[in-house]
């Protein structure tokens, strides 16, 4: 298979197949608490820009609770954007394409899953990229931004919001994401923040067509801005959550609980739950084993919709030198 030419800074080890009688492996890392990556070398800083747009994108998702808010199409919105802003702008674009440029997609095609990716309100492209090949590099070892050796919630959501300097576009995004910064379309976009412009257009489009629907259902303007609320409500806010709380599991659980099929040299593991939640995504020993493959599922039953969802545009011509798995046969512990 070619390998695609605008390979990423190799980051991360080796896999080695675990055999029948072998341990999980166990570093010296393993053996203790690690500090906060961000606090090694400076006092804990807190981004209160950051934590109270969590916070108040959580607290304004809890409208959903109010029946007034709800619509069944408002839920059918929530689950195709769950897939659309998740599995494409995450997963598939920001995650299998950009970082690690595990296939290749025409331009416009490529741009087009990052603006889906941005509307998932988590960080630009370039920042995206760069927590995680830092988080390659470094896996579960002090540098690491968001191990849960330091502990579960800082791996799933603390990391977050503290400063970390290693990360920042002065020093991190140069260092890990150069490539992606190279192009004009993501260099505009890390400039004044320019992408988070994105997410109070989107939020804007989908209560215009909400409200368009429900005018069309009911003739009237109570019923148009209901429908319209109910779109935001759900298939903005509530998805937003939904989206970040699938992507931070993959950073928490599936370092901390499932199987291993690969000794990686750090705590990576396969996690069921979370990788049916994410259509992939949690199948994460396997991809610590094996960082460019498009797949992540290597035994047939590690169902990858993600890997499912590369494979049909590259049935129609939308998507080229996809990176499979390399040929060694993984074995259960």
């Amino acid at each position: 298979m070619t390998q695609p030419t605008n390979a990423p800074p190799a980051v991360g080890n080796a896999r080695t197949p675990i055999g029948d009688g072998d341990a999980v492996p166990t570093t010296p890392d393993h053996a203790r608490r690690l500090d906060h990556p961000a606090t090694v070398d400076s006092p804990k800083k807190i981004r209160w820009n950051v934590a109270a747009s969590i916070a108040a994108i959580h607290a304004a998702a809890l409208a959903a609770c109010f029946p007034w808010f709800f619509s069944w199409s408002g839920v059918i919105v929530f689950v195709l954007g769950v897939y659309c802003f998740g599995t494409l702008g995450i997963n598939l674009c920001y995650h299998r394409l950009l970082t690690h440029r595990g296939f290749k997609t025409p331009r416009w095609l490529e741009h087009s899953f990052a603006v889906l990716g941005m509307c998932s309100l988590e960080g630009s492209p370039a920042s995206w990229v760069a927590a995680h090949r830092m988080h390659h590099q470094h896996a579960d070892v002090q540098p690491d931004p968001h191990s849960p050796l330091v502990d579960f919630f800082w791996s799933h959501i603390s990391w977050l919001v503290v400063e970390n300097h290693a990360l920042t576009a002065a020093s991190g995004i140069p260092r890990y994401a150069r490539d992606v910064c190279r192009d004009p379309f993501y260099f505009r976009l890390e400039r004044r923040n320019r992408w988070l412009l994105l997410y109070p257009i989107h939020a804007a489009l989908f209560f215009l067509a909400g409200a368009a629907l429900g005018w069309v259902l009911t003739s009237t303007a109570i019923g148009a801005v209901q429908l319209g609320l109910s779109w935001v409500v759900w298939g903005v806010l509530v998805r937003t959550v939904v989206v970040w709380h699938i992507t931070w599991s993959v950073n928490s659980f599936t370092h901390l609980f499932g199987y291993r099929n690969y000794n990686t040299g750090e705590n990576s593991r396969n996690n069921w739950i979370v990788a049916l939640l994410s259509n992939g995504e949690g199948w994460h020993n396997n991809h610590h084993a094996d960082q460019r493959s498009a797949s992540h599922g290597h035994k047939w039953w590690e169902l990858d919709v993600t890997y499912l969802t590369i494979l049909a545009l590259r049935a129609v011509g939308l998507a080229k030198e996809v990176v499979q798995p390399q040929g060694r046969t993984p074995r259960k512990i």
